[in-house]
């Protein structure tokens, strides 16, 4: 009887726990945060100068700029001098529309 009385209170036991772990929400992990989000305000502020930036610097602030267009950049502007405009990015190859606009806020003539 004893034992009937043990097994029953540990069969309880064991059953309490399991529907208590069961029930209690499981801790996830947080995804990491995109990049754009990690950046800083002043980052994310920073101004691109079309007249003094560097392949590199036009290459890494800049959406859809990869090395080719960064170069590209920097071709014009030492064969045409400086840029007067943003707008005169678009006299540049590879460069249209879409992806001045997508730039456009990030850009300053200085």
């Amino acid at each position: 009887m004893q034992n009937t009385y043990i097994s029953s209170l540990v069969f309880a036991f064991l059953t309490s726990f399991s529907v208590a772990a069961n029930a209690a929400p499981s801790i996830k992990p947080e995804a990491p945060a995109p990049i754009t989000a990690q950046m800083t305000k002043v980052e994310q502020s920073a101004k691109v100068n079309l007249n003094g930036a560097d392949a590199e610097t036009l290459r890494r602030d800049l959406f859809g700029i990869g090395a080719a267009k960064a170069k590209a950049i920097i071709a014009y502007r030492e064969s045409n001098g400086p840029f007067t405009a943003v707008d005169e990015l678009l006299e540049v190859k590879g460069i249209g529309k879409a992806l001045l606009e997508k730039n456009r806020d990030r850009l300053v003539i200085n």
